[in-house]
Parts: structure tokens; sequence; C-alpha cells
């Protein structure tokens, strides 16, 4: 399926005419539709599965530094209806533009420090080229990660992030290292180079569309065997699609360590709970 969220309308446009599913890969959830699936890793299934994880480790309000970008009005949305699904007061966001954290940080000094109304967690989406500026912000404020937990998205996964100390501790969702290890060790073997990040997801469309292409002809790539509740498992964990075409995710939460990020919530191995 196309890669970015216009071509993917566009497809789908001209596939739904003629009844045909399409498999996109685009991280833009508003062009999946009943028939448009997305095989990608969604934003907002890692906003959820960290305030999940905060709302189980006793987390009750939570502070948000969002960057002023398209990721960031995405993120922000699902962070707004995952705090409230998990019950977690929001007692401030702040959005930022790229590059230049500072103001924001410091008009979220106060819910960070202690005084009312306080933060026991601090949300930042922050992608790796913000993240030395975001950190000495923080730092410059007196931020304490280990009163008020960092929490984060897959944006972390490069190793950046555990290098900032204001960062300790913290947490951030995301597909658990030992699929993609796994997969890159076959891939190293069969080509003689190392695979693209995103390679996975290429080779799950393609792992998809074989495994169906074995079922029987009746359905068999119809609405009901794409959105099947168990899901299918993938090089980097089962997933499964909506019948509103957005998918989801087993993911893990990983913590940040000064040796790295270590996985401190396993993703689930099957939707069957």
């Amino acid at each position: 399926g196309p890669l970015f969220a216009a071509p993917v309308a566009a497809a789908g446009t001209v596939a739904r005419s003629q009844n045909r599913p399409v498999v996109a890969f685009s991280t833009d959830s508003g062009v999946a539709s009943r028939g448009v699936y997305l095989l990608s890793f969604l934003p907002q299934n890692e906003v959820e599965r960290v305030l999940a994880h905060a709302a189980s480790e006793r987390r009750r309000s939570v502070a948000a530094l969002i960057p002023d970008t398209t990721y960031g009005q995405v993120v922000e949305a699902g962070f707004a209806e995952s705090a409230a699904r998990r019950g977690l007061r929001v007692v401030a966001t702040e959005r930022y533009a790229p590059g230049q954290p500072g103001p924001a940080v410091s008009r979220l000094a106060a819910v960070v420090a202690g005084r009312a109304p306080s933060a026991d967690a601090l949300f930042m989406p922050v992608p790796g080229d913000d993240l030395a500026a975001v950190g000495a912000a923080l730092a410059g404020i007196g931020f304490d990660p280990a009163r008020v937990r960092p929490l984060g998205t897959g944006l972390w996964s490069d190793g950046r992030a555990a290098r900032l100390p204001v960062l300790a501790g913290g947490w951030y969702a995301g597909p658990e290292g030992a699929g993609f290890a796994a997969f890159a060790a076959r891939y190293r073997a069969r080509f003689g180079q190392e695979p693209v990040r995103l390679a996975t997801l290429a080779y799950d469309g393609a792992s998809l569309a074989a495994a169906l292409a074995r079922e029987p002809a009746a359905g068999r790539f119809g609405e009901a065997a794409l959105a099947t509740r168990t899901g299918f498992a993938g090089a980097d964990g089962v997933f499964r699609f909506r019948p509103d075409g957005t998918s989801e995710r087993a993911l893990a939460v990983h913590e940040l360590r000064p040796e790295g990020a270590v996985v401190v919530s396993a993703a689930p191995r099957t939707f069957a709970a």
C-alpha cells in the first residue's frame, strides 16, 4: 500500500469503488476508514500504553510539554482522550516551537516544582533533535524526575533520551527490541546489510497478504478476515486492525536508565485478554 497520507486517501477512493481493501503505512489516522487499514506505528497506541502504565503505577496528575507540529497535534488529541479514560488529571498543557522549548518549560515550572496544582508525571512526546534543548530547560527549573515521572513516546527509542539525566527513570511505550533484533539478524544473513527500522512494516504487510491468500477464496481479503479480534503475529509483536481502519499494537513500556532503556512492562503476547 501507499506510504503517505495523500496517496493513501487517493488509493482508498479507487479501491473502495472496486470493493478492494487497502493496507497502507501512513501514521495519519485521519486517512483510515472501513476498508483502508493502516499497518503502521500509530502514536495514539504509544500514548495510550504509557498513560495506562503511569495510571497503574499510581500516577494521578499529569502535565504535558508538546511540540507545536502536526505530530504534536495528533499526540495531544490522543493524550487528552487517554488521560480522561485512565482517570488522570491534566493540570497543564504547553506547546513549544520546535527547538525552542524554554518559554513553555518556564510556564510549566509551577506544576512540576510542586506548587499547586502540582503534577506527578510530565508527558513529553519530544523528538530526538529537541531532547537536548528540552533537557537543558528542565534542568534550569530544577526538574526532578524522581518526583515527577517523565513520560514519552517511541520517539525516545533512539538512545538520546537515555543519556539525559533529567529524564532518568522516564517511561515510554514502543515495540520490544527482541522482535526487531531477530528480524535484523535474518535480514543481515540474507542481504548482507542492516535493515532500516521500518523494514518490519513491509515484511509484515507481505506476510499478512501471504497468510490471507492461503485462506478460502470467499472473504479471503474481506473485513472479517482483516479486522479479526485476535489479530496477527508481526515482526514487532502482535497487531490487529480496528473496524475503523486504525491499528492496535501490543507494546511494551521501557524505562530510561544509565545503561539504556529496559523493559519494565512486557508487551502482551495476545489480544485474547
